[in-house]
């Protein structure tokens, strides 16, 4: 049985032009019209887009050893993040992860908790400053800058906040030229000399020049206060080789913990504001679990496993709005799923979080917002791979723990003392680039709650 072509294909671009201008509903229309396998063609490439559950396992974990990061995608992401985690392949990768996996051990990020509360503090004290003037708030732009904050303050040890509007510009540039990156293949080279490629270039100096300052700072006095998860990277040693990280190595790991671990958090803290907005009973059972849990204390890390509906509302928005919501792999041998389904070698595959995170045989009332989903009860019977906003397999992102916290934590300290409200008419929509951001921003009206 050969898959069905994914939709809104035409000449010379083949699925390009629809997947450039309107990703997610040619993705969502691939499914209704292909069914769980989908063939897509790109120039130069082909390949199959999977989007059921037992394929994506298929692809993530059982076949992990089959298929390689080499994609256009991945590609474009390493003219940003280098050769870190999140784009290194094979033992090199395997060598890097066992070096960074004790510092996002459990027990390591819950030490963190009470910074990252208090780091939440100053947002508090905008967003109470902004009711007095009744204007909105980007409340996009406040979550980018707090969860900047968070992750330069507690991994890097920087106080990066007269900088971090410059710095937040840059990523968000960055994102929007790497996505173009992606599909429009035909961009010139960054080392040709055009002021595109310039500013590109700029940009991304911004960003890796801060990280480097960090981990100067670090290495000439390793016992300054902060920086924890920075300190533990430099004096990190491979257990096999005794091999530590070279210069070029740390800034790569850790401009991809800069980059991709704020973005991610920010981005699911945005969503679940502007969710929470137009679900008015579900921001209120949340706020009672608040109120009863906490009372009048601030939350700490503690807390994280005594706030259930907190973290179901969380993985509610995680699964209508994940961050990577389009995942490649290169097929380097020949996979066989099943029902005359064959990758090919040498051809592409993806999976699609935010499509099987709605697919109609896992998920009832696809498109709603029911935290209530997440309960045990509800959860039991439910494949691992119908949810996987962090990936999945060997390759699952490494930093999904931190991000959970961190966003329950700033959740819960921020939602006990503030109800934000959608403008009239507003209907904020997704923008589909490298992570999955509202377009335009996300200005909310920020009030005190209600009691």
């Amino acid at each position: 049985m050969r898959a069905r072509q994914l939709p809104g294909s035409v000449p010379v671009l083949e699925n390009l032009y629809a997947m450039r201008t309107a990703p997610l509903a040619t993705l969502a229309l691939g499914l209704r019209e292909c069914g769980d396998v989908a063939r897509v063609a790109f120039p130069g490439h082909e390949g199959h887009i999977l989007f059921h559950p037992e394929h994506v396992r298929a692809l993530l974990v059982d076949h992990s050893r089959d298929v390689s990061k080499a994609t256009p995608g991945f590609d474009a992401l390493r003219l940003l993040l280098g050769n870190g985690l999140l784009t290194s392949e094979g033992d090199f990768w395997l060598r890097q992860r066992r070096i960074a996996q004790p510092a996002f051990h459990r027990t390591r990020i819950w030490a963190l908790g009470a910074r990252m509360v208090e780091l939440t503090e100053p947002t508090a004290r905008e967003w109470d400053e902004s009711t007095r003037y009744k204007g909105t708030v980007d409340v996009a732009r406040s979550m980018m800058h707090l969860t900047l904050r968070v992750v330069s303050d507690t991994m890097l040890g920087l106080d990066i906040d007269r900088e971090a509007a410059h710095v937040g510009e840059a990523i968000t540039f960055l994102l929007h030229e790497l996505n173009e990156r992606i599909v429009r293949p035909f961009l010139p080279p960054l080392s040709w000399p055009l002021p595109r490629n310039k500013r590109f270039t700029e940009a991304r100096e911004t960003v890796r020049s801060v990280i480097a300052r960090a981990i100067r700072d670090k290495r000439a006095n390793p016992t300054a206060p902060g920086g924890d998860f920075l300190r533990m990277l430099i004096e990190a040693r491979d257990e096999e080789s005794g091999e530590a990280m070279d210069d070029q190595q740390l800034l790569d790991e850790v401009a991809t913990i800069f980059a991709a671990g704020h973005e991610t958090t920010a981005n699911l803290l945005a969503w679940t504001w502007a969710y929470l907005a137009r679900a008015p009973v579900v921001r209120r059972a949340l706020q009672r679990e608040l109120d009863d849990v906490l009372g009048a204390r601030a939350v700490t890390a503690e807390d994280y496993p005594k706030l259930p509906y907190t973290r179901m509302v969380l993985a509610e928005v995680l699964r209508l709005c994940p961050p990577a919501w389009f995942i490649s792999r290169r097929v380097e041998r020949t996979i066989e799923l099943g029902r005359g389904i064959t990758l090919p070698a040498r051809s592409l595959a993806f999976v699609a979080p935010y499509i099987t995170h709605r697919h109609p045989d896992f998920w009832d009332d696809p498109e709603g917002f029911d935290p209530e989903r997440f309960s045990d009860e509800r959860s039991k019977d439910r494949p691992t791979f119908a949810y996987f906003p962090f990936g999945g397999g060997p390759r699952k992102c490494i930093g999904d723990t931190f991000a959970l916290v961190e966003a329950t934590l700033v959740l819960a300290t921020l939602a006990r003392k503030f109800d934000l409200e959608l403008p009239v008419g507003a209907n904020p929509v997704p923008e589909p680039v490298i992570t999955l951001r509202p377009r335009g921003g996300l200005h909310m009206l920020v009030k005190h709650r209600r009691t």
